[in-house]
């Protein structure tokens, strides 16, 4: 070999030196130098073979965190766009003929009421496209918005630690008036209209404000109560609104309410699906980005080292996201969360 001038050997000897100083001090012993792919379209990963022959598969698709139309990002972390990464493995699904069906692993406290909306869209055109059946799977949270796009799917199945409901909307907002006061500041606006500043966290809000936002609250809610309605044919209008005042649910609270169709285990939830799918054996598979690994069904699918997906501090992790902030939102989602 060749090297450009007298010190090169000298470098790449540095180099492998650092290299295996720094394998020394991980907990394996080892790393992994490798090239990031310039397509970072999602790829498969099959986490549960079926066997050598066998080309069918069950794809398990994670919606977690709070949904909102934006990148999920966070005070320590930062992530994609919730509903853009589902859209995205839906998509995959639909495309490839050897996906029999779909079980969305669902943890999530809801969202933006478009987000949710979006969801609810995407999963039902799925379903009705590609003729698969979805099955929506609750790990330890599926309320609010989270709920609202479940309904689109064919069965909804809650571990029995499982919290759901909470349907409803809210718009959660901020008077700063009384402390801008108490500090000397007066905030002033100019508008075209006499409701343009309506909403602003600078002063109190009127009655006919309230009026305002309150009508527009409820024509979401009824969004939700629809939404709900179509998807538990069950459950009559009255049985829905009695259920929809905004209260969380157990697993066997919902089950008694009619909201969710059985309690079971994530196991349970690929079998189903693989019976509604009429297949007898099938792969089940995920999607991942280059270089993520999963070693089983229960590993979080944000465990990616192609990117930040959260800081674990005092085992609490810190992802605040896009819930909060300066401007109201409409929301279907669990505060309590």
């Amino acid at each position: 070999m060749t090297f450009g001038n007298a010190r090169t050997p000298m470098l790449l000897l540095a180099i492998c030196s650092l290299l295996t100083i720094t394998a020394a001090c991980t907990p394996t012993g080892s790393f992994k130098v490798t090239a990031v792919p310039t397509d970072r379209s999602y790829e498969e990963e099959i986490i549960r073979h079926a066997g050598a022959w066998e080309s069918n598969r069950i794809a398990m698709i994670d919606i977690s965190g709070v949904l909102m139309n934006g990148k999920a990002n966070g005070l320590f972390s930062e992530g994609e766009h919730p509903v853009a990464s589902t859209v995205e493995k839906l998509q995959k699904a639909a495309k490839d003929e050897r996906v029999k069906a779909v079980v969305l692993r669902i943890n999530s406290p809801g969202g933006s009421v478009t987000a949710s909306d979006t969801l609810h869209h995407e999963i039902a055109k799925f379903r009705e496209q590609t003729k698969k059946p979805v099955i929506a799977y609750f790990q330890d949270v599926a309320a609010s918005g989270a709920y609202f796009f479940a309904c689109a799917s064919d069965e909804i199945i809650a571990q029995r630690s499982s919290v759901t409901g909470s349907i409803g909307v809210i718009m959660q907002m901020v008077d700063l008036s009384g402390t801008l006061h108490r500090i000397g500041v007066r905030t002033d606006a100019i508008t075209s209209g006499s409701h343009k500043d309506a909403g602003s966290p600078f002063r109190e809000m009127t009655s006919e404000e309230r009026a305002i936002f309150q009508a527009m609250v409820d024509d979401f809610y009824n969004q939700f109560v629809d939404a709900v309605d179509a998807g538990r044919p069950d459950m009559n209008r009255s049985q829905v609104l009695s259920a929809a005042d905004g209260r969380v649910y157990t697993a066997k609270q919902a089950l008694d309410a009619g909201l969710i169709d059985r309690i079971a285990t994530l196991d349970d939830a690929v079998r189903i699906a693989r019976e509604k799918a009429g297949v007898e054996k099938a792969h089940l598979v995920r999607y991942n980005r280059p270089l993520a690994w999963a070693p089983n069904i229960y590993a979080d699918w944000q465990h990616s080292p192609a990117k930040s997906q959260g800081t674990t501090v005092n085992l609490l992790n810190i992802n605040m996201g896009s819930r909060w902030t300066s401007h109201p939102q409409f929301m279907y989602i669990w505060t309590g969360f």
